[in-house]
């Protein structure tokens, strides 16, 4: 019975909704007509009604909550794909019914930084709004995630890389870096991302630092190969310095 009062309360919220017509007066009519309950007086009557509609507000959160879920589920599926657009959409619309999920920020923060690559100038009038409009979102979504949960090791390094590859703002990314890497001591990618950080910024012996120790860490010879070359760029920059 109560799957039943679920289903008929999401059909009559779905018309309700559609219907740009529908009246105020004609949705409590429904209502009264569902849970048969008009104009309650007396004591008994009132507390029945109360229950009645105390059950209807559970059934809406539940169906809400049910909502939110799938949002994020068929965003995950458009992320699998490769999707961005429709995933970014999906992810959006979660957001409505969990906005405190830092989880939901970061994809967001993932989906738009992707979609930065896609915004092109098609009326070739050297515009860069919309590109830009993408990153700032990305970068207002990760920060959301950061301030929910501080210490979001996925993130701080999303953040962070779109700082200092995407908006040329190193100076920014910094900080993110190493709170990350008091968290994932060993994080390779975050190492060489914080590595070229010191480094554009002209903070040469902590990227000469951030290099050795990515050398004694990394089991894998191309990143350790890698490393080498870098860690001598930036001595060759620090002695013409």
């Amino acid at each position: 019975m109560k799957n039943f009062r679920v289903v008929f309360l999401c059909s009559a919220i779905a018309f309700a909704l559609a219907s740009c017509s529908k009246s105020n007066k004609a949705i409590i009519r429904m209502q009264h007509l569902e849970e048969g309950v008009s104009s309650p007086n007396t004591v008994d009557e009132l507390k029945d009604a109360i229950k009645k509609y105390e059950e209807r507000v559970a059934d809406i959160q539940l169906a809400q909550s049910q909502i939110g879920i799938w949002h994020k589920i068929l965003a995950t599926r458009y992320l699998d794909k490769k999707m961005y657009g429709e995933a970014l959409k999906s992810f959006e619309k979660a957001l409505e019914y969990y906005p405190q999920n830092q989880n939901l920020y970061y994809y967001v923060g993932l989906c738009a930084g992707y979609m930065s690559h896609t915004a092109m100038d098609f009326d070739a009038g050297g515009s860069s709004e919309k590109r830009m409009n993408y990153l700032r979102l990305s970068e207002e979504a990760y920060r959301r995630a950061i301030e929910i949960e501080p210490r979001y090791a996925r993130a701080l390094y999303g953040l962070s890389v779109l700082y200092v590859f995407e908006l040329g703002e190193d100076e920014k990314a910094i900080p993110l870096l190493e709170t990350l890497l008091t968290i994932e001591t060993k994080n390779i990618d975050a190492m060489f991302v914080l590595a070229r950080a010191y480094y554009v910024t002209y903070e040469f012996d902590k990227a000469v630092s951030m290099y050795d120790q990515i050398i004694s860490l990394t089991k894998s010879k191309e990143r350790k190969a890698e490393a080498e070359a870098n860690r001598q760029t930036v001595l060759d920059a620090s002695y013409a310095n």
